[in-house]
C-alpha cells in the first residue's frame, strides 16, 4: 500500500521545468519542458542534442500554494467519511482524496499521511504530526474511533461537526462584514468631504467677514487639520489596525477584553452569544457521543467556544462537574447560558440522552444565528442611520449654517 502511495505521488508531481543549456553549435538556449524529475528532464534534453547547464522546477501558480483553510479540512473530512462508509479501505481513501484535489498542500498532506498509515502508524498519530491543520479535538475523536473500531461513524460525526462549524463561522463573518463596511464607507465619505468639499465652502465664508457659527468653525478647523496631517492620519490609522490585529493574536488579556466587549454590542453581540452557545453544544455533543469522557469533552468545548467569556464559564462548569455537581446546575451557576439550553441539558441528563439533547440545542441556536444574520440589515438599520447622520449629516449642516444665517451675517 505504501508503494501505491508513492506511485500516485509521482504521477501527481509531474511538473514543468525551466532549463538553460548549450545546443550542438554551442549557442545558449533555454525553455520549459515537462517531466517527472530533474534527472529525467536532463536525459530528455541530452537526447535532443542539448547540454543542460541549469534545470529548475518551475514554480507552481500562487493559487496552488494557498493555505489549508477550515473549509478545505471540512471538505476532505467529508470525502474520507463518505469513502469509509462505502467500505473503501482507509489507505485507499486517503490516496483517492489526494488524487482528486487541485489543492497542492492538501494533496501533499494526504499523501504524507497515507505513507505513515501504510507503514503501520495509527491514523490519529499521523494526524498529530500536523497540528497546524488538525487540532486536538479532531485527533482525539479519530483516536477514539480507532480504539472502538468505529472509525467510519466517527469520521461522519467529525465531518458533520466541521461542516456545521464552518457554516456558523461564515455566518458570523457575514454579520461582522456588513456593519464594518458601512462604517468604513462613512469614514471615507467624511474624509472626502473634509478634504475636497469643506475648503470650497471655507473660501466663500472668508468673504462674509463675520464670525462663523461654532459648529461650522469646528468643521473648518477639522478640515484644515486633516489636510495638513492627512498622511500622518492615514499612517496612524493603518498602524492602529496593525497593532489591534497583532494584539488580538499575541496578547491574550487584550483579546479576552475585546471578546467580552463584543458580546455587549447591539445586535452583533446577540449573534455572537448565540453562536458561542451553538459551538459549545455542538462540540460537546460530538465528543460525548464519540465516547470521550465528559470532563475531557468539556475541555474541548471550552477551547472551541470562540469567546473568552464562554471559555471561562465552560471551564467553571467542568470544575463543578468534576466535584460531583450535575452539568445543568453548573451551567445555571455559570450565569451565561440561556434557560432553554440549561433545561435541555437537564432533560438529557435525566433521560440518559445528553448527546442528543445537546445536538438539538446546537440546531436551535444555529438556526437562530441564521435568522439573525439574514435579518441583519433591518436590525442594524437604525444604528447605521445614526452613524451616517452624525458623520455626514453633521458636516453638511455645519457647512450650511452660515448660509441659513446669511442675512444676519451680512448685516
Amino acid at each position: 500500500m505504501a508503494t501505491a502511495a508513492k506511485k500516485s505521488k509521482k504521477v501527481d508531481d509531474f511538473s514543468e521545468f525551466q532549463w538553460q543549456g548549450l545546443n550542438k553549435r554551442g549557442q545558449k538556449v533555454k525553455g520549459i519542458i515537462r517531466g517527472d524529475s530533474e534527472k529525467e528532464v536532463r536525459t530528455k534534453l541530452r537526447d535532443q542534442g542539448i547540454n543542460p547547464r541549469s534545470v529548475k522546477k518551475k514554480a507552481k501558480p500562487l493559487l496552488g500554494h494557498k493555505k489549508i483553510k477550515g473549509a478545505d479540512i471540512a471538505l476532505f473530512t467529508r470525502q474520507i467519511a463518505t469513502m469509509l462508509e462505502a467500505g473503501v479501505p482507509l489507505l485507499q481513501s486517503l490516496e483517492m482524496v489526494a488524487r482528486g484535489t487541485d489543492h497542492v498542500k492538501v494533496r501533499n498532506l494526504m499523501l504524507t499521511i497515507a505513507d505513515d498509515v501504510g507503514s503501520g502508524s495509527p491514523l490519529a498519530a499521523s494526524l498529530r504530526k500536523h497540528p497546524g491543520v488538525f487540532d486536538q479535538l479532531y485527533c482525539d475523536l479519530v483516536d477514539s474511533g480507532e480504539q472502538s473500531g468505529s472509525l467510519e461513524s466517527i469520521y461522519d460525526r467529525i465531518a458533520t461537526y466541521r461542516e456545521k462549524s464552518e457554516a456558523l463561522k461564515a455566518k458570523i463573518k457575514k454579520a461582522l462584514v456588513y456593519p464594518s463596511a458601512v462604517i468604513v464607507v462613512a469614514i471615507v465619505v467624511t474624509m472626502i468631504l473634509l478634504v475636497y468639499v469643506v475648503p470650497q465652502f471655507e473660501s466663500v465664508f472668508a468673504d462674509f467677514g463675520a464670525e462663523l457659527p461654532a459648529m461650522t468653525q469646528f468643521v473648518v478647523n477639522l478640515s484644515e487639520l486633516v489636510q495638513a496631517y492627512a498622511i500622518y492620519i492615514i499612517a496612524g490609522f493603518i498602524a492602529a489596525i496593525f497593532l489591534f490585529l497583532r494584539s488580538m493574536t499575541y496578547n491574550e488579556k487584550f483579546r479576552d477584553r475585546v471578546q467580552a466587549f463584543s458580546l455587549k454590542i447591539p445586535v452583533i453581540g446577540m449573534i455572537l452569544n448565540k453562536a458561542a452557545v451553538a459551538r459549545f453544544a455542538r462540540t460537546l455533543s460530538t465528543t460525548f457521543a464519540a465516547g470521550v469522557p465528559l470532563i475531557s469533552a468539556l475541555d474541548s468545548a471550552a477551547g472551541a467556544s470562540g469567546n473568552s467569556v464562554y471559555r471561562d464559564a465552560i471551564l467553571r462548569v467542568r470544575d463543578d462537574v468534576t466535584s460531583g455537581m450535575q452539568m445543568n446546575t453548573a451551567m445555571i451557576n455559570a450565569d451565561v447560558f440561556p434557560t432553554m439550553a440549561t433545561q435541555m441539558v437537564y432533560i438529557g441528563e435525566e433521560s440518559g440522552s445528553l448527546d442528543e439533547m445537546l445536538a438539538k440545542v446546537a440546531d436551535v441556536f444555529e438556526r437562530e444565528v441564521d435568522d439573525l444574520v439574514d435579518n441583519l440589515t433591518a436590525l442594524l438599520e437604525p444604528m447605521i442611520m445614526v452613524v451616517i447622520g452624525i458623520l455626514v449629516g453633521g458636516l453638511i449642516v455645519a457647512m450650511y449654517l452660515p448660509i441659513f444665517n446669511l442675512g444676519a451675517v451680512v448685516g
